[in-house]
């Protein structure tokens, strides 16, 4: 009965002549199913357009982009861009974040405002979230949260991101990153505009931990965030060869934030050899790990004076010699006028390199003209260093000690005052002043641009400074001892392991650069850390060293700075 009360309904469409065509033999309600079956199934034209997204010229609005790209690409359903929201003062209405809100989600929204189901939903609907200028409205910032990022949608990324000239930072959350998938990242990068200096890839585990892949020589990475992303002992080993090594250093990273993570007192010790050596790096947050007394021992020795290794001094006597030449090659033409001079000063110089008489001259000097008395001892000790590092290239530190307080014992250097006079002949001064020309400018020049103070003069002259290995150094029981890394200005110890052991280190540390900064103002160079975390370790707060570290961190931090400045000038 039911077949046959079909029909009758179906009768007034039976004699419409393009059912007939389609076909005789089926049923009139299977001509209506497939008169609208080719509606349904024209949609491959979205598929017939597949290898066209390189013909596309973007436009430079991200929205209209990146919807082409993705329907080009063959995506029927692919995340939207969207204004990041903001957090307002005042509650509002769900209503006005969805379509069609209903009247019994208006009224619950006028009670849980944001909270509400349906603005939790519209939250976790895969989005690409952005953040615009004010004034302009380009794009400042991306956000993308909780939806796989695949090979195919970087792809488009590496096309419609760098038309964005304004684009400042990215910023990828939980959104199942490979080690394959972030290669194919950091290759992107450089092609987006110089402006993006800031990457934050957080609650992305890798296998292979390939996360100092973006901290390379070339990054343009100034500010990088790598929270939550279970980075162990392996991974702090190669961020810290990242920052520095022997023959290379990292110059643009500004700030590192490696907290959340499962780093250990082995780990801790990678990061510090990494700061040994990196004179850039300006923030470094290491909260809530692992770490132990063994490894906040480690990283406290760094930020004070500390020992060279055999292999460190070995490469400072090769960079002194280094410079030396380099320096020789420019200072006689510039200096003294006359082919015959030129040559005879620079063979001077030459065998000054393999001779130790004339550094004990200019030691002998210094003692006689007491009007330059304390410029002299400054330059008679860079040259006792300098002597040290060529007299004795493979042999051990050892050497400096006695060299270091030879201008002291000017009795004994005056024997040989007359031999090297006569053996310099017409040109006694010229040498010494040229030696001592370069020698200046590699020990004190230099470090005033490796010590600019301003984080922007850090990053941009950072091709310009001169290794750390170059430091005046001290010389203590045959030992070489470099000043330690005072650029680092926060340091982020929060809810780790550390005892009252480990305390004490940071209190050594905390002490010398207090001393340091009061002989030194800032404005010729960085003075140590302004700010140094340690609470909810396990200690106690009322540990004597631990209130000794908040007395002396107290006037060194910015706002109470600025307390004083404001009071002197009303």
């Amino acid at each position: 009965m039911s077949g046959e009360a079909s029909t009758p309904g179906a009768s007034p469409r039976a004699p419409r002549p393009g059912t007939q065509k389609s076909s005789g033999s089926v049923t009139k309600k299977g001509d209506r199913g497939a008169k609208e079956k080719p509606v349904l199934v024209l949609p491959p034209v979205g598929e017939e357009e597949p290898k066209n997204p390189e013909e596309y010229q973007c436009t430079g609005v991200l929205e209209t982009d990146f919807a082409e790209l993705c329907t080009r690409s063959g995506y029927t359903d692919f995340p939207k861009v969207v204004t990041r929201p903001r957090p307002h003062p005042a509650f509002v209405p769900s209503a006005s974040m969805s379509e069609k809100p209903a009247q019994d989600d208006q009224r619950l929204s006028a009670s849980c405002s944001l909270n509400s189901l349906e603005s939790k939903y519209v939250f976790f609907r895969p989005t690409i979230q952005v953040e615009l200028e004010p004034e302009d409205k380009w794009v400042k910032e991306i956000y993308i949260r909780g939806w796989r990022v695949e090979e195919r949608i970087l792809g488009i990324f590496s096309k419609c991101l760098p038309p964005l000239s304004q684009l400042q930072a990215i910023n990828l959350w939980k959104v199942g990153l490979t080690d394959k998938t972030l290669s194919t990242f950091i290759a992107l990068l450089p092609l987006c505009a110089p402006t993006l200096r800031k990457v934050s890839l957080e609650g992305n585990p890798l296998p292979e931990q390939s996360y100092h892949k973006l901290m390379a020589a070339d990054s343009p990475i100034a500010h990088l965030s790598l929270r939550n992303n279970n980075i162990d002992d392996h991974g702090a080993q190669l961020l810290g060869q990242a920052l520095s090594t022997l023959r290379s250093c990292n110059r643009t990273l500004v700030s590192l934030n490696l907290a959340f993570n499962h780093i250990g007192d082995a780990g801790a010790g990678y990061i510090a050899d990494g700061l040994r050596l990196n004179r850039a790096l300006l923030w470094l947050s290491l909260a809530h790990n692992r770490i132990q007394d063994q490894g906040a021992l480690k990283l406290a020795e760094v930020l004070r004076p500390f020992e060279l290794t055999h292999t460190e001094v070995v490469e400072r006597r090769r960079l002194l010699l280094e410079k030396g030449t380099q320096e020789r090659s420019r200072s006689p033409s510039s200096s003294r006028p006359g082919d015959s001079k030129t040559d005879r000063e620079k063979n001077l110089l030459l065998q000054v390199n393999s001779a130790a008489l004339a550094e004990k001259t200019d030691k002998t000097q210094t003692t006689k003209t007491p009007k330059g008395l304390s410029k002299k001892k400054e330059k008679s000790g860079g040259e006792s260093v300098r002597k040290e590092e060529k007299s004795g290239s493979g042999q051990s530190p050892t050497q400096g000690t006695p060299k270091k307080e030879d201008p002291t014992k000017s009795g004994k250097g005056k024997v040989t005052i007359p031999e090297q006079k006569t053996s310099k002949g017409k040109g006694p001064k010229t040498g010494n002043k040229e030696k001592r020309s370069f020698l200046l400018e590699s020990e004190h020049l230099g470090q005033s641009l490796a010590y600019s103070w301003s984080p922007k003069h850090l990053v941009a002259e950072a091709t310009e400074t001169v290794s750390p290995l170059l430091e005046p150094v001290e010389h203590h029981n045959g030992k070489v001892f470099v000043p330690g890394n005072k650029v680092l200005l926060h340091l982020n110890l929060l809810r780790n392991r550390i005892t009252e052991v480990g305390l004490e280190g940071f209190l050594a540390t905390v002490q010398y650069q207090a001393q340091f900064s009061k002989s030194k103002s800032p404005s010729k160079g960085p003075v140590g850390l302004l700010r140094l975390s340690l609470a909810k370790n396990c200690f106690s707060p009322r540990c004597p060293a631990y209130a000794t570290i908040q007395e002396l961190m107290l006037p060194r931090a910015p706002v109470t700075k600025a307390k004083p400045r404001e009071e002197e000038t009303t």
